[in-house]
Order: structure tokens, then C-alpha cells, then sequence
């Protein structure tokens, strides 16, 4: 039987950005480019997915850019779009996430960001969600070079922020990267929204209220 974890077992709560604490959509940025079924068209043609976790893991998007446009030439000029209009992907804030993230921090236990980004495009975010300033550290995948769910982003995090996974939690939109922090020893927490946050976050023993 497993035991649910004592009020103050934790005393680290770590935050995914993207979809939890501020909105991602990439079909903003190709707006001025094409319909959205010929976005949508553009993403399958690239593997926009892929082509984006490569940047995600430290790859340069100049390099991107230059293999799109040598391999589909009409599509010439739309990555570096992306780039350029990036404060356009960033659609808002995740309701409720910047609350609950303050009133983690207000209890004492350390409050930390983990994400998957572009070291180049990472600069927009501060704008885009005021909450991360009040964040004791971020580390940002494409900074170091390696992105989740690789096991070794979360060895880089207890490194460097000096964390006791099994005292730390972790909340994702992805469950991939859920699951590859608990198999690191993290609390992984599957983000869905605030409230089932709070709940998930008081099972594990975080003194937040309930909603």
C-alpha cells in the first residue's frame, strides 16, 4: 500500500510553462501566411512537432529555416515567420495557474519553472505571463540542450536548483513528461487546470486551499 505524502513532505513545487501557466498556440504566428487549414497543412509537411522539440533541445532556428526552405521551397520565408511572430503564439494566461503558483510560494515551499523552449524565443515570456518573475529559478530546455521527457533535463534540475526529488512536485500538460519526472522520484502531477491542480497538489501534502 502507498502512502499518501505528509503535510510538508515537499518542499519544492515545479511548474511546466507552455499550456500551465501561459497559453501556446503556434497558428497564430503563420496568420499573415495562410488559411488555417493551410497551416495546419504546413505542420504536416515539416513535422512542425518535431522541428519544434529539436529547437526545444537547444537546435538553432536559423538551421531550421534553412532546411525547410531547401526541402520545401514554397514554404521559404515561414519559419522564419514563426520566429518573428512569436509574442503571437503566447495567447494568454492559463486560468487560475499564477494563483496558484503565488499561493504555493506564500507558504514557503520553493516554487521553480522546468520548460520546454527555445533559448531564443524564451525572452518573450516574461511579458506574456508577470507571474515567472515571482519564480525562484527557471531552467529553460533549450538553454542546456536537452528537452523532456529525456531523463537527464530533470538530473539537470535537482542538480542545479539542489532538489530531494521525492520532497519535489512537478505538474505537466504532457503525460509523457509526467511520467518521465516520476520515474525520475518527482511527484509528477498531470496539469489539466487549476483546480484539479490544487487537488493534486494537496495529495501530495502542498497547504493550498482546495479552490
Amino acid at each position: 500500500m502507498t502512502l499518501a505524502p505528509e503535510p510538508g513532505s515537499i518542499d519544492a513545487v515545479v511548474f511546466d510553462l507552455g499550456n500551465v501557466v501561459v497559453h501556446w498556440d503556434p497558428v497564430p504566428a503563420f496568420a499573415d501566411l495562410g488559411s488555417p487549414a493551410e497551416i495546419e497543412e504546413f505542420f504536416a509537411e515539416v513535422d512542425f512537432t518535431a522541428l519544434n522539440h529539436a529547437r526545444d533541445a537547444g537546435a538553432p532556428w536559423a538551421e531550421a529555416a534553412a532546411d525547410v526552405t531547401a526541402r520545401f521551397p514554397h514554404r521559404a520565408g515561414w519559419v522564419e515567420a514563426y520566429v518573428d511572430n512569436f509574442p503571437r503564439t503566447l495567447t494568454g494566461l492559463v486560468p487560475g495557474t499564477s494563483d496558484v503558483v503565488r499561493e504555493v510560494k506564500a507558504t514557503g515551499i520553493r516554487v521553480l519553472g522546468l520548460t520546454n523552449w527555445s533559448a531564443e524565443t524564451f525572452h518573450h515570456a516574461p511579458a506574456a505571463a508577470p507571474v515567472l518573475a515571482e519564480l525562484e529559478g527557471i531552467l529553460v530546455s533549450g538553454e542546456v540542450g536537452v528537452a523532456k521527457p529525456d531523463p537527464a533535463i530533470f538530473d539537470e534540475l535537482v542538480r542545479r536548483f539542489g532538489l530531494v526529488p521525492e520532497r519535489t512536485a512537478f505538474t505537466d500538460d504532457s503525460p509523457a513528461n509526467v511520467a518521465a519526472a516520476r520515474a525520475s522520484g518527482l511527484h509528477g502531477l498531470l496539469f489539466t487546470d487549476a483546480a484539479t491542480l490544487r487537488r493534486d497538489l494537496r495529495a501530495v501534502g502542498v497547504p493550498v486551499a482546495a479552490s
